[in-house]
């Protein structure tokens, strides 16, 4: 069962080009996107199924908000002084 902030779908591989592989979604075939084919399983081969798998990552989201907020802060500082 997945948690509240994950997400799977399936997709095909339709083809490699130029070292970028072209993934459909299986529900809907008219959507499809590109990868740099070194992000692939290896072996994977056109014609193969491949399940994608997504998460938030809550700590390392909070972590960049946090040094954006204090790059804020520190440029805030400097342009009173």
């Amino acid at each position: 069962m997945m948690a509240e902030d994950e997400s799977a779908f399936r997709v095909s591989l339709d083809r490699v080009e130029e070292g970028l592989a072209v993934l459909l979604v299986r529900e809907d075939e008219s959507v499809r996107f590109t990868l740099p084919r070194s992000l692939l399983p290896a072996g994977a081969r056109e014609g193969d199924i491949l399940e994608i798998a997504l998460r938030r990552d809550v700590a390392a989201t909070e972590e960049a908000r946090q040094r954006v907020a204090e790059r804020i802060a520190r440029l805030r500082k400097k342009s009173t002084e």
